[in-house]
């Protein structure tokens, strides 16, 4: 048995503003190096913040660009994994919503969010239909992407080619007037779907499930945070208290694979 140390990091990143969404990616990884940290999860579009292409062309990133390269160093001798999401080009056409796996200042692996729905189609393209499924120590991770929660395949996908665990990384706009929010019932209805069907998820596929949520207020637009564990049978091993920004460790008892 060993056990995996997870962070999952409720972050509020805002539209655009690559640099300070860098300087507090690297805030979180050197605080998560001293915990003892194996894999630290960010959020969908962590990066980038959650984006409109048109409105902010400037933040389109490729996989190649400085920005990236940043990301990756700040994990070059830290001994854990990381895993971030930016908004990434695709010369021609809609960009992907892409999560990128770090580790030792190197990319390590790539998912782009295969299932994208109605709300965002006008704005970007779904990834191709191969799992992603990345080794951190002697346990295999599989990655699963906001809307990824409503398409079971994804999941399924994942623990079919060996992963033990899922990170599910997402950034829900919430709806309504900002003026008017209401925090506590935008993070329940987040926290009914996670403890639904990520549960139901980790249940049928005997995997656990891990979530991390983008949490706050952006220039136009709502998160409602939060950070969830599952085991392979569906229970909820640890859950964030509310909706605010923070960071879930949760310590998972993963058998590797031989």
């Amino acid at each position: 048995m060993s056990d995996l140390r997870v962070a999952l990091v409720q972050l509020c990143s805002e539209k655009g503003n690559i640099a300070g969404n860098l300087a507090r990616h690297g805030a979180e990884i050197e605080m998560a190096v001293a915990r003892g940290i194996d894999l630290i999860v960010f959020p969908e579009m962590s990066i980038t913040g959650y984006i409109d292409p048109a409105r902010w062309p400037d933040a389109i990133l490729s996989l190649d660009s400085p920005e990236i390269a940043r990301f990756l160093a700040l994990t070059r001798g830290s001994g854990l994994t990381a895993i971030a999401g930016l908004v990434e080009a695709r010369p021609g056409q809609k960009p992907y919503i892409t999560q990128i796996v770090a580790a030792d200042g190197v990319l390590v692996a790539v998912y782009r969010k295969r299932h994208v729905v109605e709300d965002e189609a006008d704005w970007f393209s779904a990834g191709p239909p191969q799992p992603t499924v990345f080794p951190v120590g002697d346990v295999r991770i599989g990655v699963a992407v906001c809307a990824d929660i409503d398409n079971p395949v994804v999941y399924r996908d994942c623990a079919a080619a060996g992963a033990q665990v899922i990170v599910h990384a997402s950034a829900p706009g919430l709806y309504g007037e900002q003026a008017t929010r209401s925090w506590e019932s935008g993070h329940a209805w987040w926290r009914n779907e996670c403890m639904t069907k990520d549960a139901t998820h980790a249940r049928t596929n005997g995997v656990y499930v891990v979530a991390a949520t983008a949490a706050g207020r952006t220039v136009d637009e709502d998160f409602p945070g939060g950070g969830f564990a599952f085991a392979p049978d569906g229970a909820c091993l640890a859950a964030s208290a509310d909706w605010s920004a923070g960071v879930l460790d949760v310590v998972i008892p993963v058998s590797p694979r031989s």
